[in-house]
């Protein structure tokens, strides 16, 4: 925070901006709000003020120093910026540095990237990068070396965490797995078994899409090839604040050969605006869908987990989708200290959750893909 300030107070640009980034905007004014007015106050007899609406410190110069969250990055489009602190990156949405980015451009401006390491995720790839470009400055404080804390408290961590959890929040580990992620294990296996690769489409197989429809946040679509036994995940498509439309232009210019639609449950939903579902919408954009079953997260997460030892992605097309999966985890209860039995609800989900419907409503292979072969995917609650 003295950094965002220092840097308001002394930049010579007219009306400079700088940011303070945390995945989440309540998130931000719990951990740094307080801390920007404390060390902002000695500034208040000279005009200094604040915005609690906003969360904005205001300087007598001009410039101002703001909060803002990273589950919704493109809300920072448009503005330009001095200087940028991303706190805990390795939990935000990898889209919000590729937003970011221009905003510093005209300006000349800097940005930090602060936090605890989350597995081989666009954190590490920007760890990675930074160590061998001069333009960078990179620097790892492990808590074994740093001396902050005292290491009575350093054995007691050790005692009450599963190893996993010390190296990672004390030990600064990218290696360790992600605490409470549901498929950590199976994507670390199919990442040591090089399954994420390079996965041509096959134009002798029809592809089956599955979908996630958000209502006011992003959709999120896989596109998947059942091969024999394998299921090649060649694609992956994701946007936010656009129609149904936008979604269907965009499968009908990729060259593949549709042959079915998985939509989640609540697709059939008619909307008080128009009278319509959104699957009747769809209808009449010529895409005949599938409903898949409704079913609890748990055992949709456990269907997901019968194939994954099965499933091949693509490395580039899929990156987002990928990352995702890595990353859906559990809720954290921070007063009990325990996993909550319902998924973080974050930028993930809706990768996650369009997966889930494409391993619990895909059922059989195409005719024109497969011939007449019917293949049952072999799950009591499916079938």
């Amino acid at each position: 925070m003295n950094d965002l300030i220092r840097g308001a107070l002394t930049e010579t640009l007219e009306r400079p901006r700088f940011a303070y980034i945390a995945p989440f905007l309540k998130q931000a004014k719990a951990v740094a709000w307080d801390y920007l007015k404390f060390y902002s106050a000695p500034l208040i007899s000279a005009g200094a003020t604040f915005n609690e609406s906003e969360l904005r410190a205001d300087y007598p110069n001009g410039a101002q120093v703001r909060l803002y969250g990273a589950d919704n990055p493109d809300s920072l489009r448009g503005i330009y910026l001095d200087g940028v602190v991303f706190d805990e990156y390795g939990t935000m949405d990898p889209r919000i540095w590729p937003v970011v980015r221009p905003a510093l451009s005209d300006r000349l401006g800097w940005a930090d990237f602060i936090g605890t390491p989350n597995g081989h995720n666009d954190f590490y790839e920007i760890w990675q990068a930074a160590q061998n470009s001069p333009d960078w400055y990179a620097r790892m404080h492990r808590a074994s070396e740093t001396g902050l804390i005292h290491e009575i408290e350093l054995q007691a961590a050790k005692r009450d965490l599963t190893a996993d959890q010390y190296a990672q929040e004390f030990e600064c580990s990218f290696e360790a797995a992600i605490q409470g992620a549901y498929y950590g294990k199976e994507m670390a296996e199919a990442e040591a078994q090089k399954r994420i690769c390079r996965v041509p489409y096959d134009k002798s197989t029809d592809v089956i899409t599955a979908w996630d429809l958000g209502i006011g946040d992003s959709t999120a679509i896989w596109f998947c090839q059942q091969v024999g036994q394998e299921y090649h995940l060649i694609d992956y498509l994701e946007n936010n604040g656009v129609g149904l439309d936008w979604y269907v232009k965009e499968l009908r210019a990729k060259p593949y050969v549709y042959a079915d639609h998985i939509l989640p449950h609540d697709v059939e939903a008619k909307e008080l605006g128009t009278g319509k579902s959104r699957k009747e919408v769809l209808k009449e954009l010529d895409i005949n869908a599938t409903v898949a079953p409704k079913l609890g997260v748990e055992d949709g997460v456990n269907a997901v987990r019968l194939v994954l030892n099965r499933c091949w992605f693509d490395a580039e097309k899929c990156k987002r989708g990928i990352e995702a999966l890595k990353q859906y985890r559990t809720e954290w209860d921070e007063q009990k200290k325990v996993f909550r039995d319902r998924p973080l609800h974050d930028w993930t989900s809706h990768p996650a959750d369009a997966f889930r419907y494409l391993f619990t409503g895909i059922k059989k292979t195409s005719k024109a893909a497969w011939g007449n072969e019917v293949m049952e995917f072999k799950v009591d609650w499916v079938a």
